[in-house]
């Protein structure tokens, strides 16, 4: 087969930049391969994080307005890219960034023009993957199952700490996959109390000491027990997790210290046992994070090269670009619970 090149851009809840991996692939013997090509990533300005934070208290015309924008910024992203690096992709595939994420009303808004992207920088550019699954009942989400087992199937699970935790893996011979927990969302935020981006090795937790009626009131919280397809979003953790922190009268090392235990909690119980766990993600670099994961499991926790954790959903996006440029499915339906799997994203042509 005929290697295609794709760039993918990530945009995560975590709000921290955006993320580029150019990278190619291709089929051998019916097995897929990658090879990740250069890699950026271009960090928001404190200005357009608070942009995008707001973003779903927005009234219709702001919000097309930040749509247009960000698609603008991730235009001109590409093409200093481009520029940098001497190269042209065959294609864009692009998350863009969630604004809403209601699954059960049958709702999912992820802003950054697609037809900007492909017009600003002249190639075929797909977006929007979420939507044709929850139109088919699903949940949208997780939607990098599809690569973890199509390229990281040597490994028993992948489980990735961005913004939100998600994992997959097999189970009795069917693939499991859902977003488990929040994780660098709440973690981030309290770390800007402190002046901070980011809790830098969970340094400031392990400051902190674990305030157990918070510890509870997280773990109680109804996500946690219930079964099936199911996935996290920023609503909910405005709406369900936020409160409880803020009805706290302990300082931020206590939160931080409470939150990053309870994340652990809830990943350690879905960690095969004696598993090979792939662990990407920004929270792959909190040793404090995964000191306390590693003491709850039995699994061997694998920290790949620092470019795959902190780009691989960046991969995993441009992959599931290939699959619908192939019209191959990409969406699949034992993890988002949708009635069917299917090939998802919406797809705009470069110029001829």
């Amino acid at each position: 087969m005929q290697k295609i090149t794709a760039l993918g851009l990530m945009s995560g809840s975590s709000l921290d930049g955006l993320d580029l991996a150019l990278c190619s692939f291709w089929e051998v013997d019916n097995k897929w391969r990658y090879e990740i090509l250069a890699t950026e990533h271009e960090p928001y300005t404190e200005d357009f994080k608070s942009q995008l934070a707001l973003a779903g208290s927005r009234s219709a015309i702001e919000l097309l307005r930040l749509d247009r924008t960000f698609a603008l910024l991730m235009a001109d992203a590409v093409n200093r890219f481009m520029q940098k690096y001497d190269c042209h992709p065959d294609l864009l595939a692009s998350h863009g960034h969630t604004v809403f994420h209601q699954p059960e009303e049958g709702l999912t808004l992820q802003i950054g023009c697609g037809a900007v992207l492909a017009a600003k920088c002249n190639i075929t550019t797909i977006c929007d993957f979420r939507t044709t699954d929850i139109a088919l009942g699903g949940q949208g989400a997780p939607l990098v199952p599809v690569g973890d087992k199509l390229l990281f199937n040597q490994y028993d699970a992948c489980l990735n700490l961005g913004g939100i935790s998600n994992i997959s893996f097999q189970e009795d011979g069917k693939l499991t996959a859902f977003d488990i927990s929040l994780c660098n969302m709440p973690l981030n935020a309290l770390a800007f109390q402190l002046g901070k981006a980011y809790d830098e090795n969970g340094a400031a937790a392990k400051q902190g000491r674990l305030y157990l009626p918070l510890f509870e009131q997280l773990n109680a919280l109804p996500y946690f027990t219930q079964k099936g397809a199911k996935s996290l979003s920023r609503e909910w953790y405005e709406q369900f997790f936020l409160p409880l922190l803020k009805k706290q009268d302990i300082s931020v090392y206590d939160q931080l210290r409470t939150v990053t235990e309870h994340i652990a909690c809830q990943i350690a119980k879905y960690i095969p046992v004696n598993a090979n766990v792939l662990v990407t993600g920004g929270g792959a670099k909190n040793s404090f994070l995964i000191e306390l994961l590693q003491s709850q499991t039995t699994a061997k926790i694998i920290l790949p090269d620092e470019k795959l954790i902190d780009f691989k959903e960046a991969v995993l996006f441009a992959f599931l670009g290939v699959l619908r440029f192939l019209e191959r499915e990409n969406c699949l339906n034992e993890v988002t619970g949708a009635t069917r799997n299917c090939s998802s994203g919406c797809v705009y042509f470069a110029s001829r």
